[in-house]
């Protein structure tokens, strides 16, 4: 009876410890994020940018070159902001491009909608929301990573010239639903937990440099200056609690958008440039060779050696093969 009843509390404490040491965790790192994002976007936003009115949000742009040059507008992916695209922008505003990297929300500096919508339309109408409130014509669209989609999806709307550079289509995913363990999903729908989860990885500025690292083939590319540039929208009040509301539908659903409608890229007939890092371990290069194959006006480059980020790890030739697309396509 006594050993009974020792064992049952010794499975207790050990079953309270698996729980609550983790949670401890958690709200630590949640309560490290909410003392870190203190400032409002409009103090913390680099003073070279501006914002304009894009739908339903304020967007934060950033732009460089000509203003009566051939517009490229530059599309991010996950976790990134308008700066990932800096030495881009200025080698197009050099060859006289008129380069606008945008903040897609929830990252960067733009506003987060009221509604928590991030899906490919609403985050495609705040692209052409930009092109509107900038009143500009024949676009290039680029968009990168997870920011392709909203680029499609922009360009399926209003369709114009387009570069695609490693981007996550999910063309050959039919059920992403299914690939989120129901544990995972039970987490990411208390935002209490899911805050926590985020504010340990995504938005903890100790993650940074270990994410960053899993995404490129060269590691000599994150360098301490890179890692801080990442890091600057950290500050931005509600900063993971934004994070989190767009973490959960882009983990546990399955958009059907145009952007995910494999039948609508064989009819594209625009010019179009697909760029791909044949080290990409996120999004790998047989992914970029099928979308080729798929929309067949399109041209390729395959940069050797590179993975998923190509505008910082290989900064020249990126941006070389993108102007002779643009010189080629003026």
């Amino acid at each position: 009876m006594r050993r009974a009843r020792w064992l049952r509390r010794t499975i207790i404490a050990i079953v309270a410890t698996v729980v609550l040491v983790p949670l401890v965790v958690l709200v630590g790192f949640r309560a490290a994020a909410w003392r870190r994002e203190s400032q409002t976007r409009a103090n913390a936003a680099p003073k070279g940018g501006r914002f304009v009115r894009a739908a339903d949000v304020e967007m934060f742009i950033q732009e460089a070159g000509p203003p009566d040059g051939s517009p490229v507008l530059l599309i991010h992916g996950t976790g990134a902001w308008s700066e990932i695209w800096r030495r881009t922008v200025d080698t197009l505003a050099a060859h006289g491009y008129r380069a606008i990297a945008v903040d897609m929300p929830p990252f960067g500096y733009s506003s987060r909608p009221q509604n928590a919508d991030y899906g490919d339309d609403a985050q495609a109408r705040r692209i052409l929301g930009v092109i509107d409130a900038l009143e500009l014509e024949h676009v290039t669209l680029v968009g990168h990573s997870f920011g392709g989609r909203p680029t499609m999806q922009a360009f399926f709307l209003d369709p114009s010239h387009v570069a695609l550079v490693d981007v996550a289509l999910g063309l050959d995913t039919t059920k992403v639903a299914s690939s989120a363990a129901w544990p995972v999903r039970a987490v990411l729908g208390v935002p209490t937990l899911r805050d926590g989860v985020v504010a340990a990885t995504l938005t903890n500025p100790a993650f940074t440099s270990r994410l960053l690292r899993g995404l490129v083939a060269d590691t000599s590319a994150v360098t301490p200056a890179r890692v801080a540039m990442f890091q600057r929208p950290f500050v931005i009040e509600r900063t993971t609690a934004s994070f989190g509301e767009w973490l959960r539908p882009f983990i546990t659903t399955t958009e059907q958008s145009l952007a995910a409608d494999r039948a609508r890229y064989a009819s594209i007939t625009v010019p179009t440039l697909v760029i791909w890092g044949n080290r990409d371990s996120v999004t790998p290069i047989d992914q970029g060779r099928d979308l080729v194959r798929l929309m067949r006006a399109s041209s390729w480059a395959e940069l050797a050696g590179v993975g998923h980020i190509p505008a910082i790890e290989a900064p020249d030739r990126f941006n070389a093969a993108l102007l002779s697309f643009l010189d080629l396509n003026r």
